[in-house]
């Protein structure tokens, strides 16, 4: 019988569903308030409401954010998306590029750092080729998700359910590889199905910024910079023809122009660049140590962490009416224009020196880090903006960055440290070792993902502790049972499937073991085969953000409605039920 808190419960997730369908609120602030009602009704208490805020995954994720900024400023990101994702013709062959080393890593790795590492690489290097990011987040979250049901280490679920086995018969055995019967076939028809459909049931949701007619455009020069990888590479092989909103129309060489440069021309070192497009593609060619090259830059203060800032010329400003040479901008503020945007257009003259200012220029600078805040209310700007992500990398840290990646994973591969202890002492050598400051520390953790994560283990505990999860999946296999072995199968799969998307994949494992190990010993199927059919069906879930933390950890860097997890997600649940089910009927019924 339900009791008062089940049902209270069970209206508390169908509203959250409901709110977070209809994109009224994000997860993080959804599910606190899910919580809280929780809370409110006696269901659970606070020890059970908060215990997620100490839950050792959530720190381990807070830690691997950071982690992952300390690879990506370093420029390793981007050398890993050279080497390993390529420069694919078409988004199938990149989403194709992408999964297959992802669900290899995942096989053997936690998919959370797995997801940690690739978002800020897969985010960059969709947009250098301009793939949409949404087309390439989700998928990378699935893939890993598939990768993990390939062996007994995959994910921490199937090793859940593998302890559960154990308890209930200690003579069972799981070999490591055995599962990869159903987690390969599954695999292979998730990422068949994601790059067949992936483009007709997701939306493109690119920002503002990817489209070239509706950002700020700028005409600049670039440098080849020694040591640059696009050196002895030509314009095609190095991307700079593909780069979204920006076009390389002239290289200067030794004295002389080349326009209209066909893309088979071979870059040098020393090479300048002219390129008209977009502030973030300017970003994107920094990382390929392609750097601003004026008559001003090199005078500046060098510095390794100059970046780029947008600044507004004020109406009653004292630059207005003069040239930039005459302005003495580089000697008054240690900082050098790049490039001028004017009332909708670019400002193309031959050198940034000779354009006069006038009011209302956007500016685009390169700086100290100092200036942004140093002149907040410098009368001579009416707005000062630092460009998102374009703080140089410190590619001589690189190395640094890599080994100290390598040691956290080589640690927890071998259990030689638990993720969360490897993943702190990784971001404390971050940080140590300078391959990012404590601000890019700081600003690399994505709060909302870690607020929703962790709030999702109150509602688990409100679930199981009010016994509504319990109730409903024994009646459905009770109802289930005379259509024999297959229907049993169906049920079980589905209410895992279920309550995963709704909970944690733990949670849901936890609480339909004991349910399904039962009613496999009622109608004589194995409890190898329906253990691992409860891995596949609790890992899988695919269908809700809030179902698996790294479709959380996509959910901002993607710009998803939660929607779109149900448009992609409920199919490719079902289709991989369905494959499950068979190969388990088939090989051990």
């Amino acid at each position: 019988m339900m009791t008062a808190d089940g049902w209270i419960t069970i209206a508390v997730i169908v509203g959250m569903v409901l709110v977070m369908a209809a994109n009224v609120a994000g997860p993080d602030l959804v599910l606190l308030a899910g919580v809280t009602i929780l809370l409110l009704t006696g269901i659970i208490e606070p020890s059970e409401a908060f215990s997620g805020f100490a839950n050792p995954a959530v720190i381990t994720i807070a830690a691997l954010f950071v982690v992952a900024a300390g690879v990506k400023e370093t420029g390793g990101l981007d050398l890993a998306a050279r080497v390993v994702l390529g420069k694919p013709r078409s988004l199938a062959g990149g989403q194709l590029r992408m999964m297959f080393p992802v669900a290899a890593l995942s096989a053997f790795l936690n998919n959370t750092p797995v997801v940690a590492m690739f978002v800020p690489l897969v985010t960059s290097w969709a947009r250098r080729l301009d793939f949409s990011v949404s087309l390439m987040l989700m998928p990378l979250s699935y893939a890993t998700i598939l990768g993990g049901t390939c062996t007994l280490i995959g994910t921490s679920t199937n090793l859940v359910v593998a302890g559960l086995a154990r308890q209930w018969d200690p003579a069972i055995q799981f070999p490591i590889f055995e599962i990869a019967q159903l987690g390969i076939p599954a695999l292979g028809l998730g990422m068949m199905y994601i790059v067949l459909t992936s483009q007709r049931l997701l939306k493109d949701r690119r920002g503002a910024l990817q489209e070239l007619g509706k950002a700020r455009e700028y005409s600049i020069a670039m440098r080849v910079e020694k040591g640059s990888p696009v050196i002895g590479e030509t314009i095609e092989d190095a991307g700079l023809r593909s780069l979204r909103g920006v076009y390389l129309y002239e290289i200067e060489r030794e004295g002389r122009s080349l326009a209209a440069v066909p893309p088979s021309t071979v870059l040098r070192e020393g090479d300048r660049l002219h390129f008209t497009g977009v502030v973030d593609s300017v970003v994107d060619l920094r990382k390929q140590r392609i750097v601003p090259d004026t008559d001003q830059v090199d005078k500046i203060t060098p510095s390794r962490d100059r970046r780029l800032v947008e600044a507004v010329v004020a109406a009653h400003s004292s630059l207005v009416g003069q040239t930039v040479r005459q302005s003495r901008f580089r000697t008054i503020y240690d900082a050098a224009i790049l490039a001028v945007h004017r009332q909708g257009v670019r400002v193309t003259e031959t050198k940034v020196g000779d354009i006069r200012l006038q009011a209302g220029d956007v500016l685009l600078i390169e700086c100290r880090p100092e200036f942004v805040e140093a002149r907040q209310r410098d009368p001579n700007f009416a707005l000062i903006a630092e460009v998102e992500d374009s703080a140089p990398p410190r590619h001589d840290r690189a190395w640094l960055a890599a080994v100290i990646l390598f040691l956290m994973v080589l640690v927890n591969a071998t259990s030689t440290m638990d993720l969360m202890t490897a993943s702190l002492a990784a971001a404390a050598l971050m940080l140590l070792t300078r391959s990012l400051t404590g601000q890019e520390a700081r600003r690399s953790i994505d709060w909302p993902v870690l607020i929703a994560i962790a709030a999702a283990f109150g509602i688990a505990a409100a679930i199981q502790k009010s016994g509504a999860a319990e109730i409903i999946a024994s009646r459905i296999v009770h109802l289930a049972e005379p259509f024999g072995s297959v229907g049993v199968l169906v049920a079980i799969y589905a209410i895992t499937a279920i309550l995963a998307a709704l909970v944690t994949s733990k949670a849901s494992a936890a609480l339909m073991f004991p349910i399904a190990a039962a009613a496999a010993e009622a109608q004589g199927i194995g409890l190898v085969p329906m253990s691992y059919m409860m891995m596949i069906a609790a890992a899988t879930a695919f269908a809700t953000p809030i179902g698996f933390q790294t479709n959380l950890m996509v959910y901002g860097p993607g710009g998803y409605k939660y929607i779109d997890f149900l448009r992609l997600g409920v199919p490719l649940q079902a289709l991989v039920g369905i494959s499950t089910v068979t190969i388990i009927s088939l090989a051990w019924l």
